[in-house]
């Protein structure tokens, strides 16, 4: 499976949330392969909302369970994400027919999502790293916290 998501992000994800720990590329990429899986799944489901609702596109509000209401009088998100929504949107159709389409909201929701799933796995690693008493975040701390809180 080949990664959508470009690594920089995600290793700037990382170091946000390692405070001085340095950050390997090992780790970068895991973490991208896990956004891009944790999202494809994450539209399969949205996808099954829509075509419920008899609607061929992914709205904001298919992701309403994981990201709350949306409140329409607050500013575009868009540029608070750290995360960059054209590869999240390609990351949202990976699992989808490709009848469906996925709205601007619904990408911006989705990076929202997907940032807030990345920084909590980024932290626990964060935590992982220092208790085994390095220096730099490597892709086993990632691996293990995953496994730990599935």
């Amino acid at each position: 499976m080949s990664v959508e998501l470009p690594f920089a992000p995600v290793d700037s994800l990382i170091r946000g949330h390692a405070g001085d720990l340095r950050v390997s590329a090992g780790a970068a990429e895991e973490l991208a392969r896990r956004i891009q899986r944790h999202g494809a799944i994450l539209a399969v489901d949205a996808a099954a909302a829509a075509r419920e609702d008899g609607r061929k596109t992914l709205m904001a509000s298919d992701f309403e369970g994981v990201v709350g209401p949306r409140d329409d009088t607050a500013p575009d998100r868009r540029g608070d994400l750290a995360l960059p929504v054209a590869p999240v949107d390609r990351i949202a159709r990976l699992e989808i027919d490709d009848r469906f389409r996925v709205s601007e909201d619904a990408r911006v929701a989705l990076a929202g999502v997907l940032e807030a799933y990345a920084a909590d796995i980024a932290d626990g690693a964060a935590v992982l790293a220092e208790h085994a008493g390095r220096r730099t975040v490597q892709a086993e701390d990632i691996q293990t916290y995953v496994t730990l809180v599935e």
